[in-house]
């Protein structure tokens, strides 16, 4: 669909260790040259349909409607929108017209764990009142196309996705019967950042035509490992624990070699980041929802128990690595 016919380009997109992912566009109808206002009008149709889906989703799980919600936080980088694309969804889905919002807004493949540690602090400061957030992207709406292997690396791993996430202090929230199983989610204890403003230039997005194009420097995959360590070894430090005492790595899958370097630097073994694998495998890189995948994979096929710890990792721009401590 993309055109590319270049022999390098396709053993990208055959070596990525990704073997489907899901697009919000009209396979007989694509036009691969779409202008600047098509590529955002797509986004606009694409997150506000995959957005509400996640959202009615994961509040009917809980067995609440989105009038019950107090703060809605809405993550996503792949476009841009004035009125921004929660309060767009505020009026879609039937929210209370005092419903508290905010977008965070170009954070990139990082964006779902600073967005969930603003839910937290929430919830925590409001005991209570309930917090959801959402993190949607279509990243094919900001495909670009050029002759590097920076934009290929970019169309060959990155995909369009939507997850929600529902906090509050009230323990029930947390244990939701579906399914014929008993889903216990975890309670979230900490967070760590580590910034590099050095590194900005290294991941991103930047305006070119009119139009989004990715930034993926090689240096990433090597920077990616030594990050994520400046993130999460105070977190574990701060509270008592050591490597080795975390059952669960929540590793965002930003491509094979990315997890390959975490692997090497955290001293993983591939049980550890089965479902980071798996994650990449079905869906691709989403950016921002990404991860919230890889911990619903824990929580429905990883048998938590009360009393395991798991720690959630995110690389993106800034150049920032994210981490959260998870108990359940």
């Amino acid at each position: 669909m993309l055109g590319y016919t270049d022999l390098r380009i396709l053993r990208i997109f055959l070596n990525s260790g990704i073997e489907s992912r899901c697009f919000y566009l009209d396979p007989e109808n694509f036009n691969r040259f779409e202008t600047a206002d098509e590529l955002n009008q797509r986004y606009l149709q694409g997150a506000m349909q995959i957005g509400s889906r996640a959202v009615n989703a994961c509040l009917e799980s809980a067995g609440i409607t989105p009038r019950d919600v107090d703060l809605f936080l809405v993550c996503s980088c792949t476009g841009y929108l004035c009125p921004d694309l929660g309060s767009r969804l505020i009026g879609q889905l039937g929210f209370r017209p005092d419903v508290q919002r905010a977008p965070m807004l170009g954070l990139g493949c990082a964006g779902a764990v600073p967005t969930l540690q603003r839910a937290s602090d929430f919830t925590r400061a409001n005991p209570g009142k309930l917090a959801l957030m959402l993190a949607v992207e279509i990243c094919s709406a900001s495909y670009y196309q050029d002759k590097t292997l920076e934009t290929a690396v970019g169309n060959a791993i990155c995909a369009d996705g939507a997850a929600a996430f529902l906090l509050s202090t009230n323990p029930d929230i947390g244990h939701i019967h579906g399914s014929g199983a008993d889903l216990h989610f975890p309670e979230i204890v900490d967070f760590q950042s580590f910034l590099d403003p050095a590194q900005l230039d290294k991941v991103g997005l930047e305006h070119r035509d009119g139009k989004l194009r990715i930034i993926l420097a090689t240096e990433v995959r090597d920077l990616a490992g030594p990050m994520i360590e400046n993130a999460v070894d105070p977190l574990l430090l701060r509270n008592g624990l050591n490597r080795s005492d975390i059952r669960f790595w929540v590793a965002h899958p930003g491509g094979r070699k990315v997890i390959d370097e975490v692997k090497k630097h955290i001293g993983l073994t591939d049980e550890q980041l089965q479902f980071s694998r798996t994650v990449l495998r079905s869906y691709g890189n989403m950016s921002s929802p990404t991860v919230m995948y890889v911990l619903d994979g824990v929580v429905r096929l990883g048998d938590p128990q009360p009393g395991d710890w798991g720690v959630m990792v995110a690389l993106g721009p800034g150049m920032a690595a994210e981490a959260a401590l998870l108990k359940w």
